[in-house]
């Protein structure tokens, strides 16, 4: 059974009538470009074929009845007008989150009866919040005749993520999850928005391997390295790290930390592999992406600190095995999550057996692996 058709008869079984319609957003991964985005710069993600279904109703209410198919079918209920952060059960706080912005943009709602199912993998860094909240928006822009464009829904998604759920993430996630194009990724310039779509070479394949180590303290370590980048763009009376060059950066290092001018090393080299990625994807270079990925993951490594033991194991296993023909790095937050691979899809299936036995025999960890394609975003015509 497809998911539409999953998500339709779930929720005909919970509310006793038939969805008006079923809305879909991707998660994503990003291939180059990790904690660029926050510093107003350039990222390279692709939305993926793992995504969250929203199946939605209107009500004659204010009521919002929402329920979680893959929570063991978790239910909440709550009005329009009492949008309270609820401790308990934190999936609500992303829906809640999307009312509550879509009516402080002024747009008109009323109550509806909602069924959520996703199967982005549950905490690997491929962005299933951002992915239910763009499905979300989608729903209910569709469902209400919202005027909505695919980067004001990533605003809007941002915005309730921020405010609401209070994590003060960037725009990369929900941008991708809403404007993705088949077959491509995206550059995007997280500056202001623009962006080029990078053709994904057809016999390349997109491997995300699951290091499945358990992401601790992430939030404290993430807003620390944004207050270290922000304490060096500070130092040179920059709105962010995206206006101060290499040069500049080194030329005063000796002012600096030397945690804060690592940091700060890494998202100003970061830009230009991503920019140089942009180039590689366009030119059909493969070998120079692979390069410019497994650089990224050194950088992330030794100058930002957010790999583990078993991302650099993974990242190893990989490169190792596939050579000039792609590349591998951790993706994501950090601190554990997913190594994202591309490479000839005629490698897929060696790479993979030889990444879960040896993965585990170093580790102890299963390592799960996905093998992804680009996909359209939610918003994308």
């Amino acid at each position: 059974m497809c998911r539409t058709e999953m998500i339709k008869q779930a929720f005909a079984k919970q509310f006793g009538y038939q969805a008006e319609q079923v809305s879909h957003a991707p998660g994503r991964v990003n291939l180059i470009g990790d904690h660029t985005d926050y510093n107003l710069g350039f990222v390279l993600p692709a939305a993926i074929n793992f995504g969250t279904d929203v199946a939605i109703a209107k009500r004659d209410d204010n009521t919002i009845r929402v329920l979680a198919h893959d929570l063991d079918n978790q239910i909440c209920e709550f009005e329009l007008t009492d949008l309270l952060f609820n401790p308990d059960l934190m999936w609500v706080n992303y829906v809640a989150g999307v009312v509550y912005v879509l009516q402080k943009a002024c747009f008109v709602l009323q109550g509806t009866d909602i069924v959520i199912s996703g199967n982005v993998p549950q905490g690997a860094g491929l962005s299933s919040s951002a992915s239910l909240q763009v499905a979300l928006i989608k729903a209910f822009s569709d469902l209400f005749k919202l005027q909505i464009d695919g980067f004001t829904a990533a605003k809007l998604a941002q915005q309730a993520e921020n405010e609401f759920v209070g994590c003060n993430c960037g725009i990369m996630d929900q941008s991708i999850s809403a404007m993705g194009a088949h077959s491509h990724a995206m550059l995007l310039d997280c500056q202001d928005l623009t962006f080029q779509d990078a053709p994904i070479p057809e016999n390349l394949a997109i491997v995300i391997v699951n290091s499945n180590v358990k992401r601790g303290l992430v939030e404290s370590e993430y807003n620390q390295r944004r207050e270290q980048c922000e304490r060096v763009a500070k130092h040179f009376n920059a709105p962010a790290l995206r206006a101060v060059t290499l040069s500049e950066l080194e030329s005063e290092q000796v002012k600096l930390s030397e945690l804060d001018y690592k940091r700060a090393k890494h998202v100003i080299t970061e830009n230009q592999r991503t920019l140089d990625a942009l180039d590689a994807l366009k030119a059909n270079n493969v070998s120079k992406l692979g390069r410019l990925m497994n650089a990224s993951h050194d950088s992330l490594k030794d100058d930002f600190s957010t790999s583990t033991a078993e991302m650099d194991c993974l990242v190893s296993l990989i490169q190792s095995q596939i050579a000039e023909q792609g590349g591998a790095r951790m993706t994501g937050g950090g601190f554990g999550g997913c190594v994202v691979a591309v490479m000839p899809k005629a490698l897929v299936e060696a790479v993979t057996q030889n990444v879960k036995a040896e993965y585990q025999k170093q580790t102890g960890l299963r390592a799960d692996v996905y093998v992804c394609a680009a996909v359209q975003g939610a918003f994308r015509a």
